[in-house]
C-alpha cells in the first residue's frame, strides 16, 4: 500500500508533542503519528520506537532541535533515521526533501487571504506529497485547498471535537491530526 492509499485509510492522526503523548499514541489505534518534537540525540530512537508498534511517522522537521535546514541535515535524516516522512512549512525544505525522494507534507498556516494566496503558490511551485491545513477548523478554506490540489489534505491545529474530524473530512481533508488523546480513538 502506498503512503498515499494510508492517509486514506487511516482518517486521524495523532500529533505528538511530549513524551508522555508519543506512549499514549503507541498505544492508541492512531496508524499515523506526526513527530512535533525532539533533538538530534532523541530522534532516531523515537522513529524506531514508532516503527517498532508498526506505525508511520513523519517527522516535523522544522521542530527538530539541532539540525540545520540544509541538504546535508536532510539527508541524515533520510538515510541514517529512516522515517516515513517528513512535515515543514518551508518551501526550500520541501523542495530539497523532494530531491531526496523523501515523503513530504508541507505544512500551511491560514491567517487571512493573503495566506492562502501564498500557500497556493508555495504548494505549485514545490509540489509537496500532501498539504497539512492549520488551523484545521476552517473547513471553508480546506474546502478551497482541496478543489485547487490532488494530494492528501491534512487537517490539523485546534482540532479537540469530533464534529471538528467530521466537518474536516467533509470539507474535502483526507485525514486529521490531533493532539487530543481522547480523538485518537474515534
Amino acid at each position: 500500500m502506498d503512503l498515499m492509499d494510508f492517509f486514506i485509510d487511516n482518517p486521524i492522526i495523532a500529533a505528538v508533542n511530549s513524551d508522555c503523548k508519543l506512549n499514549e499514541a503507541l498505544s492508541s489505534p492512531s496508524n499515523i503519528i506526526f513527530l512535533l518534537y525532539g533533538d538530534i540525540f532523541n530522534l532516531e530512537t523515537n522513529v524506531n520506537i514508532i516503527k517498532k508498534h508498526n506505525k508511520k511517522v513523519f517527522v516535523h522537521f522544522d521542530l527538530i532541535k539541532g539540525f540545520s535546514s540544509d541538504s546535508c541535515s536532510l539527508k541524515y535524516v533520510h538515510e541514517k533515521i529512516q522515517p516515513d516522512g517528513i512535515i515543514t512549512t518551508k518551501s526550500t525544505i520541501v523542495k530539497k526533501a523532494k530531491s531526496l525522494n523523501f515523503f513530504v507534507i508541507q505544512r500551511l498556516f491560514v491567517l487571512d487571504s493573503l495566506s492562502i494566496d501564498t500557500g497556493i503558490h508555495s504548494v505549485k511551485s514545490v509540489h509537496p506529497d500532501a498539504i497539512e491545513i492549520m488551523p484545521g477548523i476552517v473547513p471553508k478554506i480546506t474546502k478551497i485547498i482541496s478543489n485547487t490540489f490532488s494530494v492528501p489534505i491534512i487537517c490539523g491545529g485546534l482540532i479537540n471535537q469530533k464534529k471538528e474530524i467530521i466537518d474536516s473530512l467533509g470539507a474535502g481533508a483526507t485525514c486529521v491530526s490531533t493532539s487530543c488523546a481522547e480523538l485518537w480513538y474515534s
